[in-house]
């Protein structure tokens, strides 16, 4: 798979955020590129997709009350 540019950037974001989204066009590799960090990272991840309607009640209940996110 081709290195992607902003792997890099995603990754160092992740070091330094507790929540990181991906938002771009249809079909150009976010999911992709976000289960392949995923897998890679020694972390605990949880992927939600937003176009979900379960996985979009989710940062709603999570987030709700949390200062500073």
């Amino acid at each position: 798979m081709i290195n992607r540019y902003i792997r890099d950037h995603i990754e160092e974001s992740l070091e330094k955020f507790p929540i990181v989204g991906l938002l771009g066009a249809r079909q150009v590799g976010k999911t992709t590129l976000a289960k392949m960090i995923a897998g890679q990272w020694n972390r605990q991840v949880v992927y939600l997709d937003l176009e979900r309607p379960s996985d979009l009640a989710i940062p709603r209940l999570v987030l709700h009350g949390k200062a500073g996110l």
